[in-house]
């Protein structure tokens, strides 16, 4: 009961004022008697005021520097902590009224540790995401300088040399000039083609502000007008049913899989459908192009390897079935894992 009631900081300074001032009136009091046995009346006074003043100025100053003490310890360990130290704790040995404040501080002090773990880990988590970010575009950067070189620099380049010989073949062979001339104009229709798709890669991304089966409205036909392709979207999917990473990484398949179709495939006609089931969306693009044998591409050629692992980041496959002169089929299928953001859903 006494240690609870001097665990209030108040009742303890009153507690000690009035036992300092018992013992100095009792020193006072003892004081007083022995020395008016000896001395006068006004001797014996003067005596117990000093007693009672000096016992009570011992008092004070024991009590001040005992409760100083206490501020002090709680001033360093604050101290301490702004300066990053989480692991200060303060002993409650003895403290009494500052007991319930040391326990505060102890507290507080654990909780801070704990959130600034918190803190470092999402920290380091954003550096490496950040890092994975910068890789992936400059892994991107090159893709598009090495497919440049590898088509439009090479045509540009073929262009160059046929065109410097024209005027002299024009002389010498007017037949033959002809023939090269249109040979010029099939290379820049060529290379034409490929810078717009190209510069299609590279434009904001169109999802921007739109779900996916509106980016894809506006997209795909434009995409097929331009490369002459005649193109259908068919839409079977409840528009709740993708959440954005899904939406962004089936967009993204879809710009890799119609480049391929555009710069490999010598297609007339694409159908593109997204549709679902009870545990998965499917993603389907067919073309009627030269097509191919899937097992004698090299890997990583055509994009195949970049649509299964943006794929691979939702959970899901990606399968391509082709071969010579029967067109191609990519078929692209995402698990339904529940609804909202889980760790499949993450890039």
């Amino acid at each position: 009961m006494m240690v609870r009631f001097l665990r209030s900081g108040k009742w303890e300074l009153i507690f000690m004022f009035a036992a300092s001032s018992v013992a100095s009136l009792l020193l006072g009091f003892a004081a007083w008697l022995g020395l008016i046995k000896e001395t006068g009346l006004t001797e014996a006074r003067v005596g117990a005021a000093f007693v009672f003043l000096l016992v009570s100025a011992v008092f004070g100053y024991w009590a001040g520097q005992r409760m100083q003490r206490r501020i002090d310890t709680l001033q360093l360990a604050l101290k301490q902590a702004n300066n990053g130290n989480y692991d200060v704790q303060i002993t409650e040995n003895g403290a009494l009224s500052f007991a319930e404040a040391y326990r505060e501080f102890n507290e507080l002090a654990e909780k801070m540790k704990e959130k600034m773990k918190q803190l470092q880990m999402a920290g380091e988590e954003q550096v490496m995401i950040a890092t994975s970010n910068e890789a992936a575009v400059l892994e991107e950067r090159k893709r598009l300088a090495r497919d440049l070189h590898d088509t439009v620099s090479q045509q540009l380049f073929a262009i160059h040399m046929c065109a410097s010989s024209l005027p002299k073949l024009q002389e010498i062979d007017p037949v033959r000039a002809a023939s090269v001339q249109d040979q010029l104009i099939q290379m820049s229709t060529l290379a034409q083609k490929q810078m717009r798709i190209f510069i299609a890669q590279l434009r904001p991304l169109e999802l921007e502000g739109r779900t996916l089966r509106e980016a894809l409205d506006k997209w795909f036909p434009d995409y097929c007008r331009q490369n002459g392709l005649q193109g259908q979207l068919d839409w079977r999917i409840e528009d709740d049913s993708l959440s954005e990473a899904k939406e962004h990484q089936l967009f993204l398949i879809v710009q890799e899989a119609m480049a391929n179709i555009v710069k490999h495939a010598q297609a007339q006609h694409c159908s593109l459908t997204l549709a679902e089931t009870e545990r998965q969306i499917v993603l389907g693009l067919q073309d009627d192009g030269a097509g191919f044998r899937v097992n004698e591409v090299k890997r990583g050629s055509y994009g195949l390897s970049t649509m299964r692992e943006r794929a691979q980041k939702l959970g899901g496959d990606t399968e391509i079935i082709s071969k010579p002169g029967s067109g191609t089929r990519v078929k692209v299928t995402i698990p339904k894992i529940g609804q909202g953001a889980n760790p499949s859903d993450s890039e």
